[in-house]
């Protein structure tokens, strides 16, 4: 560690490694202070990729990598592998799951968002969400599982079930999901079986708005709705979910059998924010003020989905760029302040766009004034996601799964492995 920083140095704790974490580690490099970084897991994970990894097309090492690594060049941090189980503001002090406490100057709470069902948690064992590397793991375990018991199953009825698959959610990563899956069903386990045929899988896109993708533009997503018809997808606008169970969902009085539900409906912040002891938005999120302070405790940052920033008279969205840029601007703020320099600028979101992707040569791209559809949307999906990974080794990791996956539509990451503790059967 450099002279100037030392154990006398301004401590700056950041919790949680993702975008808006790791983006103001790294804005602080050159400051003449020490971070510790803490983070329940050991590595960042490029979430946008994430229904890959559940859909079998990338395995866990492309699309994460250990923080220890990314940040071992830079000497004024210390990476913590720890859950944070409390926040004291009057002794400037977080406390640890193994019962240690660590102090600090500045502390930056940017620990991300989690699943959120709306009031209906006893969902998620039938209806897991996707935020974690072990719910993309549990996910693709259980999209595989559903062809193997189909294939041993005589009952027709029983085996239509497994067959079934619905995707609760019509954002980005429902339409990914949904439209990944159909191209698994109708084009990768092709041949593959020898008592069903996998293209004969329905796979639902349920979302109880008016339309998928509503953060994009209308015509937008009205294209995405028929690409991702032209895949087989059966896409089910304005019909809310009322119940899911182990045997499939409700819609009203309806029941639609499916042995694999996926949430993709709903996220809510972090539990940590409840920490702070201040009052919190419907959501969950920290309310900030211009610098992403907390308002009365300067000293207390968030930023990424844990922060509830409004612009322009609507919330900043909890996507990648938005974290990092607020990672970013944490960091400025902090740099000035130990300067002795006057505030910095308020923070100010630059949107720069919105993409989806649907399937193969399918996507959809909001860029501002500039609206991308079909085969020019997805190779600059493409573009800007092996683009934004992290490291070398991932983007042509990366690259060459895709390019492979392209022609020939296979997916490498096709193994289906038992979860620790558990038996081989889930019928």
């Amino acid at each position: 560690m450099p002279d100037a920083v030392n154990a006398s140095s301004h401590h700056v704790v950041i919790v949680g490694g993702g975008f808006a974490g790791l983006w103001a580690t790294r804005g602080l490099a050159s400051a003449p202070v020490r971070i510790t970084l803490v983070d329940r897991g050991n590595h960042h994970l490029f979430q946008p990729l994430l229904y890959q990894v559940a859909t079998a097309g990338l395995s866990a090492p492309d699309i994460a990598a250990p923080l220890r690594h990314i940040l071992r060049t830079q000497r004024n941090v210390e990476v913590r592998m720890a859950t944070v189980t409390g926040i004291d503001r009057n002794t400037r002090c977080i406390a640890l799951a193994d019962g240690s406490m660590l102090a600090y100057d500045t502390l930056l709470l940017a620990s991300g968002a989690t699943h959120a069902y709306f009031g209906n948690d006893q969902w998620a064992a039938h209806a897991p969400g996707l935020k974690t590397l072990e719910d993309a793991l549990m996910l693709r375990r259980r999209l595989l599982l559903a062809f193997e018991r189909a294939e041993a199953e005589p009952d027709p009825e029983r085996r239509a079930a497994w067959l079934s698959f619905a995707i609760v959610g019509g954002g980005p990563t429902g339409v990914e999901l949904a439209g990944t899956l159909a191209e698994i069903a109708r084009h990768t386990l092709r041949e593959e079986f020898r008592n069903i045929d996998p293209a004969s899988a329905r796979v639902r896109l349920v979302e109880a708005g008016p339309r998928v993708l509503s953060g994009f533009p209308e015509a937008l997503s009205a294209k995405a709705r028929l690409q991702l018809q032209r895949l087989g997808v059966e896409v089910m606008t304005g019909t809310p979910v009322t119940h899911i169970d182990a045997a499939g969902f409700h819609l009203g009085a309806r029941v639609v059998p499916a042995r694999t539900v996926v949430w993709a409906a709903g996220v809510a912040a972090s539990p940590l924010g409840g920490m702070l002891d201040v009052e919190l938005d419907r959501a969950g999120r920290v309310p900030v003020t211009a610098d992403l302070s907390v308002p009365g405790h300067p000293e207390i940052f968030v930023a990424g989905d844990l922060a509830s920033v409004q612009q322009d008279g609507r919330p900043v969205p909890g996507v990648a760029p938005a974290a990092k840029q607020m990672g970013r601007h944490v960091a400025r703020v902090v740099r000035s302040r130990l300067a002795g320099r006057g505030a910095v600028p308020a923070f100010r979101y630059r949107d720069l766009g919105n993409l989806a992707t649907i399937g193969r040569r399918a996507a959809v791209a909001d860029l501002g004034r500039l609206h991308l559809s079909g085969a020019p949307a997805w190779w600059f999906w493409l573009w800007a996601h092996v683009f934004f990974l992290i490291g070398f080794r991932n983007r042509l990791s990366v690259l060459l799964n895709w390019t492979w996956a392209y022609w020939t539509y296979q997916r490498a990451a096709r193994i289906i492995l038992d979860p620790p503790g558990a038996g081989s059967d889930e019928g």
